[in-house]
């Protein structure tokens, strides 16, 4: 009997592979820092019975109507706004994704750049790098409190979960704004439940942790920003679509809020030149929330048993 095809859309570790060799004929994109080009995509996608790939590869009407063998789509993230997830089950694919493994890694990365932002982390090592300290001052690089302050979270999924009770050990007050009220994490956390305009209007820190989705996409707009305070700091660890950054760039150099953090942008990789890079009150940083090796490892192995699981016609682990 034949061994499925599985499709891997960029270069991974072989000893991650190798166990599922045995079940799978892989073909995979041999280079670790370059998305795989369309053409080829396409390509192989028409051959494969499973495809495994990132947020870089659009799975869309186009791929799903060239691939007629396919029978699963493991995205390796929780988002799964890269593929057109109902052209997919019309054409009878599977969908899934890697919630939870990533919760926690994600979350420290969320708060890691709350507190790089607000203490001026970045602009304090690039002044020791540029040769700039020459004496101490009293307001030498000072930046804003976390402790005691009240931080906005923007989704309150699992990630914001955990971004919460970070908050709340650093005494932080919570507010937050969802979809729908999430009762054990008022009663746990003491988080207070929100609209979306009281939320940007009364929290000194505010999180974006939404999905990109229709309703969601640039919901951090000109008139959000405006109900910001000034001494706001904005962070965004979903996605840069649900971000007008021309709107968050006014609102940082005309000083309606304080500073931003940014692990996402709406149009990915960004150049040196992006305008919200320039900024010294703004730490940007390349998608990274995830990006700690064990989690890595744990989205890929989780890819490869739901793409398993599939191809063996059972239910799907983790499904969209």
């Amino acid at each position: 009997m034949m061994k499925p095809v599985v499709y891997v859309t960029r270069k991974i570790p072989d000893d991650v592979l190798q166990p599922y060799r045995e079940v799978f004929n892989i073909r995979m994109w041999e280079k670790e820092d370059k998305p795989v080009p369309r053409d080829i995509l396409l390509r192989e996608a028409a051959k494969a019975d499973g495809l495994l790939c990132l947020l870089t590869e659009s799975v869309d009407k186009e791929l799903l109507a060239a691939a007629k063998n396919l029978k699963v789509v493991a995205n390796m993230a929780v988002g799964y706004d890269n593929i057109d997830v109902e052209a997919a089950r019309s054409n009878g694919v599977v969908v899934t994704n890697t919630p939870d493994v990533l919760t926690e890694t994600t979350a420290d990365l969320t708060f890691a750049l709350l507190m790089a932002t607000a203490r001026r982390v970045v602009e304090a090592a690039d002044y020791i790098r540029e040769g700039k300290w020459d004496y101490w001052s009293p307001y030498l690089l000072a930046g804003s409190d976390i402790h005691g302050k009240t931080i906005g979270i923007a989704g309150m999924g699992r990630i914001g979960e955990a971004v919460a009770r970070r908050a709340k050990g650093f005494g932080m007050s919570i507010q937050y704004n969802n979809r729908s009220r999430k009762e054990k994490a008022e009663q746990e956390l003491s988080a207070v439940y929100k609209n979306f305009t009281a939320m940007l209007q009364g929290s000194d820190f505010i999180v974006s942790l939404v999905p990109l989705t229709q309703k969601t996409a640039q919901m951090f707009d000109e008139e959000a920003f405006r109900n910001m305070k000034s001494s706001a700091i904005f962070v965004n660890v979903s996605r840069g679509g649900t971000v007008d950054e021309q709107a968050l760039y006014d609102a940082l150099t005309n000083g309606q809020i304080r500073a931003a953090g940014l692990d996402v942008f709406d149009q990915e990789p960004i150049s040196p030149e992006h305008p919200l890079v320039g900024l010294q009150n703004v730490v940007c940083l390349p998608h990274i929330g995830s990006a700690s090796e064990a989690t890595r490892t744990k989205m890929l192995k989780l890819s490869l048993d739901n793409l398993k699981a599939v191809l063996d016609g059972e239910k799907a682990i983790t499904p969209v």
